[in-house]
């Protein structure tokens, strides 16, 4: 898909260095909008006469990229006095760019936003409530309340939910047929997994390169997170605080302890050296858990000809207790000098037929019903959409709430699971370290 203009989209990487992601912990901001806050409906309008400039940011890869140029070139022909400025960047970098503009005031107009972040960057006051817009530039009548309540915080509209979706386990069919073996089974145990990416290893020792399994799982918060709601503990209690404990942690690092022990996890050094590709997509790892809608990326940065998609594995009870998650929402900064531009422009990525043709599943499955009336469901977005369907009645459970501070332990988590990755640390090191991280962040 190529934009109409060929578009300049800018991937922004340097900022990275920038500050640690420790510093998504910011002073609070004050607005640049004079309509904050108010019933739905009290905003303003789009004036047609004043040329306005928006920034809008997102991450992800340059399949999405360009997706979102041709919806942007849509918004720009309904809306001629408006002139969009894009960039993107990979995930790890966009939210150090996203706090280092928040302690400078000065936020895209509209960026994506995670539901790991809203509570970080919404309760420092650096978030537009976008609630007096609904009912006017924001038309929010196709879209559940539930699903519009996770991007809610105090009482202000936030985010505006773009899509949902729920993890899944790929798997590359080209790669498990060239490793002589079968897939792994739909309905698996965590154990039998790890048995089955063991013998993924063995079968792929003698390739150039090897080929593996899995990489390290267990290094994925929301995976641990989906682990213990299938295990029906408690993640965090209705005051923000940790409900689980290290020795839970310690459990879920050593599942995948004989596939480290033994060499059967891709390579950290590795993962590095393909870096922005990761093993699945570079071709080397057989199977990756992540969320439904990232099939199409998985697709167009592999080159693979198909990646199917499993259900996880079942819990020690025998279920899967697997929950939907909005898979993005679409905020916008508190300084931002157009709301009224930005409310319009949320409205429209979300709500438009064309544009929820064009990004199809890739987002997940679009919030809403106009949104879905023109996506044709052939290829991915079938594949998605059947996906869910198919499992709908293993996705019984709802999202976690997570707290303040979620997306700085998410990071915590992360960084940690590659020191192990690197033997640089034991998984007691991991458990008690991000449990003293975990107390900073989440106050």
């Amino acid at each position: 898909m190529n934009s109409p203009r060929n578009r300049f989209a800018k991937r922004l990487s340097g900022v990275a260095a920038v500050a640690a992601t420790g510093s998504l912990v910011l002073a609070a901001c004050s607005g640049g909008s004079d309509t904050a806050g108010g019933e739905p409906g009290s905003g303003g309008t789009v004036d047609p006469e004043q040329e306005i400039t928006l920034t809008v940011t997102w991450w992800g890869n340059d399949d999405r990229a360009e997706r979102y140029e041709a919806a942007i070139d849509l918004f720009e022909e309904e809306y001629p006095n408006i002139t969009v400025q894009p960039a993107f960047q990979a995930w790890p970098d966009y939210w150090t760019a996203r706090a280092t503009e928040a302690a400078g005031q000065s936020l895209p107009d509209v960026f994506q936003m995670d539901l790991s972040y809203i509570s970080e960057f919404g309760s420092r006051g650096q978030l537009l409530d976008l609630t007096p817009y609904i009912g006017g530039e924001l038309d929010m009548s196709e879209m559940s309340d539930s699903l519009l309540a996770s991007g809610q915080l105090g009482g202000e509209q936030l985010g505006i939910p773009q899509s949902t979706n729920t993890l899944a386990l790929f798997y590359h069919p080209a790669i498990v047929e060239e490793l002589g073996l079968e897939p792994p089974s739909a309905d698996q145990t965590w154990e039998e997994y790890v048995q089955w990416a063991a013998e993924a290893a063995d079968a792929g020792a003698g390739e150039d390169p090897a080929l593996y399994g899995t990489g390290d799982f267990t290094g994925v918060l929301w995976l641990f997170v989906q682990h213990l709601v299938q295990e029906g503990q408690d993640v965090f209690t209705d005051e923000g605080d940790i409900a689980f404990t290290e020795q839970d942690v310690i459990d879920w690092l050593n599942l995948a302890a004989p596939l480290r022990e033994n060499g059967q996890l891709f390579p950290a050094e590795r993962t590095t050296q393909l870096d922005p590709l990761g093993g699945f997509t570079a071709n080397e790892v057989a199977t990756e858990f992540s969320w439904d809608n990232f099939l199409a990326g998985y697709l167009a940065d592999s080159g693979a000809e198909s990646i199917e998609m499993l259900p996880l594995p079942v819990g020690s009870s025998g279920e899967r207790g697997m929950f939907f998650k909005p898979s993005m929402l679409l905020s916008a900064g508190a300084n931002t000098q157009n709301p009224e531009a930005a409310a319009a422009f949320i409205d429209f990525i979300t709500n438009d037929a064309e544009v929820g043709a064009i990004f199809g599943t890739s987002r997940g499955v679009p919030a809403t019903e106009t949104a879905r009336s023109q996506l044709e469901a052939e290829g991915v977005d079938a594949q998605v959409i059947g996906y869910e369907e198919e499992w709908a009645g293993e996705i019984t459970e709802s999202t976690p709430v997570l707290p303040e501070g979620f997306g700085s332990i998410e990071a915590e988590w992360l960084r940690l699971a590659e020191e192990l990755g690197y033997g640089n640390i034991t998984v007691e090191d991991f458990a008690s370290q991000w449990f003293a991280e975990a107390e900073i962040a989440l106050g």
